[in-house]
């Protein structure tokens, strides 16, 4: 995502004047090179807008064609909205400064660190905020920054997981993408057969068909995780069965998220074809970074202000699901 720029005037000729675009290039390159190794656009179906807010939502599907025979009038189907979620981006700030003394004696490395350290700070805040919903999910709300909370809930108003997701006509049995297991090469079968099985508000099969393993930076459970899908045979097998789990992963391992959840490590199992398709986990972006620069009348320093608008939340929760020994939620035996 681009950076808008702006500076005050005059300060090409004050003395700050030469500071301005190295101090530009490092905010930009640090904001670029970080979002290549984010999360956040490989687990959120991204967005932007020029509203106020969005919303988000479902439509429950079409009846099946039916025979109707030779010269057969056409049957009468309709479908309905299904639950729906609204996001409004919120305003993120930040600030800092190059003190007038920091440029009379010549201190290009403290220059370049404070900009460096916004960068980061911005790329970090998204991230973390990400990661902060995603675990969130498996309760209704998320704190975040100085206490403020967010909503974890899908458009369905129940958590993101949740072992109760409701049908808004009712013609389909409460559904769960919450399990209450460690990872192992069974559950992992059982979780990715259980979303194949996820259903629309009607009853029909929605052929989810998850291909993305998220979990936390746990050295025990990266290894678990890449020794059940990184072999063509089956580890668990002394006759050399195969190993149908092998080439059909991507594992997203995210820093930001906790260690653990309820005490104990945990997996999320995502579709990213179905995320994307069905907006299922927007993030909103509603102004880009925008940075300005001018200087301060009190200080004298040079001070860099940093501005964004972008908020997140969860529309269809049927693109993921979440396995845990200390969740609370469905119990595979």
């Amino acid at each position: 995502m681009s950076i808008i720029f702006s500076q005050g005037s005059g300060l090409n000729d004050s003395i700050y004047g030469k500071s301005q675009a190295p101090i530009k290039a490092i905010v930009e390159n640090g904001v670029e090179s970080f979002q290549e190794q984010s999360m956040v656009d490989k687990i959120f179906y991204m967005d932007t807008t020029t509203n106020y807010a969005e919303k988000y939502t479902s439509e429950t599907s079409l009846g099946d064609f039916k025979d109707v025979g030779e010269n057969g009038a056409y049957p009468k189907t309709s479908m309905q909205e299904g639950y729906g979620t609204t996001i409004e981006p919120t305003t993120w700030k930040s600030s800092f400064e190059v003190t007038a003394e920091m440029i009379e004696d010549a201190k290009m490395g403290k220059i370049k660190s404070r900009a460096s350290i916004f960068a980061t700070s911005y790329n970090r805040t998204r991230e973390k905020f990400a990661a902060g919903l995603l675990a969130g999910g498996i309760g209704t709300t998320m704190a975040f920054g100085d206490g403020k909370t967010y909503s974890t809930k899908s458009a369905d108003g129940v958590a993101l997981f949740s072992a109760a997701h409701p049908s808004i006509t009712g013609e389909t049995a409460n559904q769960s993408n919450i399990f209450k297991n460690a990872f192992s090469t069974t559950i992992m079968d059982e979780i990715q057969a259980r979303m194949q099985q996820f259903k629309d508000d009607n009853g029909n099969l929605l052929n989810v068909a998850p291909d993305t393993i998220v979990i936390p930076n746990n050295g025990a459970l990266k290894r678990a995780v890449l020794a059940a899908i990184g072999s063509d045979l089956d580890p668990a097998s002394t006759n050399n069965a195969i190993n149908f789990q092998c080439g059909l992963w991507n594992v997203l391992v995210w820093n930001y998220l906790p260690a653990t959840l309820a005490g104990t490590p945990y997996f999320m199992m995502l579709d990213s074809k179905f995320n994307q398709d069905y907006m299922c986990m927007p993030w909103v972006d509603r102004v880009k970074l925008a940075v300005r620069s001018e200087i301060a009348s009190n200080t004298d320093a040079n001070v860099w202000y940093g501005r964004a608008r972008f908020g997140a939340g969860f529309n269809n929760w049927r693109s993921i699901a979440i396995g845990g020994a200390g969740l609370t939620g469905t119990e595979i035996s």
